[in-house]
């Protein structure tokens, strides 16, 4: 009976983590997918004559708080001022 009952425990976490690598995996393939359609709109982007170097930056700092960019910025201009630029 013990057997029994250790081997139904053993089947029910095996499919437990089953499901968990395949959801994982799923995941792995929506992120590829996702990354092949951002790198379409960047392809139509150029195409049309953005700089799309300049539009990763853009995006970057959209994700970043409006203080820190303003910050780095009086740093950076504060080393080109030192460095005569």
């Amino acid at each position: 009976m013990e057997g029994s009952a250790s081997d139904a425990s053993y089947r029910v976490t095996a499919d437990e983590l089953r499901q968990f690598i395949e959801r994982y995996e799923r995941l792995e393939a929506d992120k590829k997918d996702i990354a092949e359609q951002q790198k379409e709109v960047m392809a139509e982007a150029k195409s049309r004559g953005y700089d799309t170097k300049v539009m990763r930056k853009v995006i970057a700092l959209r994700k970043r708080d409006k203080d820190d960019i303003a910050e780095e910025e009086a740093i950076l201009d504060m080393y080109k001022e030192a460095l005569g630029m």
